[in-house]
């Protein structure tokens, strides 16, 4: 297979574009050459997707074409410069209008498309619109396509630093800081798909010419039971101190990613969806999950490796402080109750 990557030097595509090559296919990875370098084995070619793409790259005929962008216009000028290739088009879960319910393809309602250029900084609604319009002009314009729309992507070298917090984290535990602050309760659930999963399963999509539109998640865990097995994967023993959401708020600590956050926390029922989508059909295609164990083992050991990797969340201070102001409320409470 002759095999365009649309990026194929940061994370998810640069994963595809490593997994391609290793299967022996022929990788071509177009991008602006300001990321990084591509994995070893795949041909580079300098694109800036503001711009038509390049007359070499006109010239050849690829069995397939994987793109992970967010920007209508950049997706409407490579389908329609290469629309009979298959197309594999990575999109997102935020195309879904409302984030208390997971719906599904077919079933949950879309948002409006956004068929212009938005910049999407601290907007997740113009991100997930623009999504919307960039699956439409593949679906439309490809002569066929697979749409695949994922929710968080873990794993090493995930530029966001949320899922590389909690290895980090419990690294930290080996050297003796055993309380962990967890978020809110242990029966909450969560997805997370390692990249290198989702990579292959692209891969698998391109090979095998499949159509249709999938939710590319992880199974729905626990969030206990993930991070009891991205304690297993470090080797450490917590002691898990969980903290209810308003006890969260209270202490100024913030959901999901970035800094003084608890990663992977989600307030509830406004985001009951988001972590709850439906792996079985993405499984039954063929996308197989490896075990949380292993992707904290390795996303540990890339950190370990990577001098100046992202890792966002709460400071070990701001933790420390958290734990303290949780341990006196505890204090006030059981003398309150003259234990």
């Amino acid at each position: 297979m002759k095999l365009l990557v649309l990026g194929g030097s940061v994370f998810l595509s640069r994963a595809v574009a490593a997994e391609a090559v290793a299967r022996g296919h022929e990788v071509v990875a177009a991008n602006r050459g300001r990321s990084g370098p591509v994995p070893d084995g795949v041909r580079h070619v300098v694109a800036d997707r503001a711009e038509a793409l390049p007359a070499a790259l006109m010239d050849e005929a690829f069995d397939a074409v994987v793109d992970v962008s967010r920007t209508p216009s950049h997706v409407r000028r490579a389908v329609a410069a290469l629309p009979d290739a298959h197309w594999v088009f990575v999109s997102t879960i935020n195309v879904y209008a409302d984030d208390s319910d997971p719906g599904g393809p077919g079933a949950g309602r879309l948002r409006d498309p956004e068929p212009d250029d938005v910049d999407a900084a601290g907007s997740p609604e113009a991100y997930g619109a623009m999504k919307v319009a960039c699956e439409s002009l593949v679906r439309e314009g490809a002569a066929t396509s697979a749409v695949v729309r994922p929710g968080l992507i873990v794993g090493p070298e995930d530029p966001s630093g949320r899922f590389a917090y909690w290895p980090a984290r419990l690294q930290r535990v080996l050297d003796g800081a055993r309380d962990v602050l967890a978020p809110n309760d242990p029966a909450d659930p969560v997805s997370v798909l390692d990249v290198r999963d989702l990579a292959a399963w692209v891969v698998d999509l391109a090979e095998r010419r499949t159509e249709g539109v999938f939710d590319a998640v992880g199974p729905v865990t626990p969030i206990g039971a993930l991070l009891a097995a991205v304690a297993r994967g470090v080797g450490a023993e917590p002691r898990w101190v969980w903290a209810a959401s308003d006890r969260l708020e209270a202490a100024d600590v913030r959901p999901w990613s970035g800094e003084r956050s608890l990663p992977l926390w989600l307030p509830r029922p406004e985001y009951d969806g988001l972590p709850a989508h439906d792996a079985g059909p993405a499984i039954a295609a063929g996308l197989s999950p490896r075990p949380f164990e292993d992707t904290a083992r390795d996303t540990l050991a890339w950190l370990r490796e990577t001098p100046g990797a992202v890792v966002t969340g709460l400071t070990a201070a701001e933790e420390a402080d958290i734990l303290a102001g949780l341990r006196a409320d505890a204090d006030r409470a059981g003398a309150d109750a003259g234990v």
